[in-house]
């Protein structure tokens, strides 16, 4: 026993150190390799990844696809933020030489979304390796649907690494999408917080035929995770998903303040070092709207007024969220809209671009919530219209889940 304990006390201090417990779950990547990669052995592989695509030992996917003896890597496809995840939101990404690999990184957040056949020639099956966020409008899963696609018309398996979904597998929230804002920012038709891991989605998507064409599909299941599960009780180590989503928690935030994130004038942090944490505009009282957040009632969330800028003059708040807040947190987000659209004059609606109401009523799913807050439309009776909504993709859901 005191020999094992010596054994272990390295990797326990090195978790110590991290502020993480030992990991409990074992990714789609740990699965696989345990396997000795059986499902990929012999083939051509294509992965499509970036650097959240690692075991839970931090080794790139990757570079253990490289080094397997039965196992040929091909190619890499690599989504929008790039193969190292430093590119900022909406850049084009351009395709290159993958130092780690040699191979070349197909970029897919280009003039192309979706790999050609020429990108697919010589690929026997097209692996999915990389962390999501939980939420509808983040393109990582956008990627991974136009992938599936392209396997399905060029004849070649899908293969899902799955990994977990950081706000957990309980947490269905927010809007549906109606069909005419379907885009790369809002690829499914799921609520904006739908509650499914990369393999659940993928899985859904096939079994209902979202995309234009089917896929041979494989999904590789994670070991010790379960719905309950939010980031902090996996024990695994969180990688920068994207250049403002820094941290494990960093999807609760930008589940909050991520809809309003392409209107003008408001601040929410980005670029600074708690990006979708704050809000703030100088027409805010942050004192009023603190207390009348905090009547509303949204448990496991706490909210700060704050001054923001060089010069102070922007007010806001600052939000500080539990992991497991039992708060709706997409009806949080229509709450702090409401608030922020009073006292702004012109309208938030009113200041921003039509490219910027064009990339907002994509994210959201629908022009109407324009509507509803000009409206006056109490933000409660809002958050009320969804039900409907999330109860029957509750129920559409149930045969594609893979963890209970």
């Amino acid at each position: 026993m005191k020999f094992r304990l010596r054994a272990l006390l390295p990797a326990l201090i090195l978790c110590l150190l991290a502020g993480t417990a030992p990991a409990q779950v074992r990714l789609g990547i740990d699965v696989l390799r345990a396997r000795n990669y059986a499902p990929l052995a012999g083939q051509r592989v294509g992965l499509v990844t970036n650097q959240t695509g690692i075991d839970s030992n931090g080794i790139r996917t990757r570079l253990l696809l490289k080094q397997a003896a039965n196992v040929k890597l091909v190619a890499l496809f690599t989504p929008e933020h790039g193969l190292d995840g430093t590119e900022l939101a909406g850049k084009y990404v351009t395709s290159r030489r993958d130092p780690v690999t040699g191979l070349t990184a197909h970029s897919l957040y280009g003039p192309t979304r979706k790999p050609t056949a020429e990108m697919l020639r010589g690929i026997d099956v097209l692996v999915y390796d990389m962390q999501d966020i939980g939420v509808r409008s983040y393109t990582y899963v956008s990627t991974m649907g136009r992938c599936m696609e392209a396997a399905g018309e060029q004849g070649i398996e899908f293969m899902v690494l799955d990994r977990p979904n950081p706000l957990g597998g309980q947490r269905v929230e927010g809007p549906m999408i109606e069909s005419r804002w379907i885009s790369f920012v809002g690829q499914f038709p799921v609520p904006y917080v739908h509650g499914l891991t990369a393999g659940e989605l993928a899985q859904m998507s096939n079994g209902r035929g979202w995309m234009a064409s089917k896929c041979r599909l494989t999904v590789i299941p994670m070991e010790g995770w379960s719905r309950g599960m939010t980031w902090s009780q996996t024990g695994l180590r969180w990688i920068r998903t994207s250049p403002n989503i820094p941290r494990g928690t960093s999807p609760l935030y930008y589940t909050a303040t991520g809809i309003a994130g392409s209107l003008s004038g408001l601040d929410l942090g980005i670029g600074g070092p708690e990006p979708f944490e704050i809000l703030a505009a100088p027409w805010i009282d942050g004192e009023r709207m603190a207390g009348r957040l905090r009547s509303a009632g949204f448990p496991g969330v706490n909210f700060r007024p704050i001054r923001q800028g060089s010069d102070r003059r922007a007010r806001g708040l600052r939000m500080e969220i539990a992991p497991n807040a039992p708060a709706d947190l997409t009806g949080l987000a229509i709450h702090l809209l409401q608030e922020s659209n009073r006292g702004a004059s012109p309208s938030l609606f009113a200041r921003s671009s039509r490219d910027k109401l064009d990339i907002f009523y994509k994210v959201y799913g629908s022009t109407s919530i324009r509507e509803q807050i000009q409206g006056g439309v109490p933000a409660e009776k809002i958050v009320a219209s969804w039900r409907r909504g999330v109860d029957a993709f509750r129920s559409a859901r149930a045969p594609f889940l893979l963890y209970r």
